[in-house]
């Protein structure tokens, strides 16, 4: 079953892979960033990954792909940059992207997101690294119904 609706999995990367991520405080910066333009509407997110270096979403952006992307990202470099009074580069220029076809992909993605900070040391269980959507307590959008298989 083909999926209509403009569902993404999305990975972007610090600038030179620094690990900025490594720090609690620009980790949390980040996900209030993300949730806040997330609470505005700009686009509907269903999972995220935060790692040291690179960031892994799974979003519907309103409008364009590219207009989330810029306000996530250029939206997080203004206000870590004012907070620290950094004047460092924060990302690589582009991302890269998937555009999710079918519950199955959506699946294979979302435990791709869930494996990820299992598979490169960072705890035991997906449930207790502390940013990432496997991590109970976060609120996130209703995977649409029409993405989901039918019982």
């Amino acid at each position: 079953m083909d999926f209509p609706e403009r569902i993404f999995f999305v990975t972007t990367v610090t600038a030179s892979r620094r690990m900025l991520f490594r720090s609690q405080v620009a980790a949390r910066l980040f996900l209030d960033v993300l949730f806040s333009y997330r609470d505005d509407g700009k686009f509907q997110l269903y999972e995220f990954v935060v790692m040291p270096d690179h960031v892994h979403l799974i979003l519907e952006p309103k409008p364009s792909l590219e207009r989330a992307m810029q306000l996530i990202k250029g939206g997080y470099s203004f206000r870590y940059k004012k907070e620290k009074g950094s004047s460092a580069e924060i990302w690589e220029r582009s991302f890269t992207n998937h555009r999710i076809r079918d519950w199955d992909d959506y699946e294979k993605h979302r435990g791709y997101i869930y494996r990820n900070p299992v598979r490169t040391g960072l705890c035991q269980r997906a449930e207790e690294y502390p940013y990432s959507s496997a991590c109970p307590g976060f609120v996130l959008d209703a995977v649409p119904r029409r993405l989901k298989p039918v019982a």
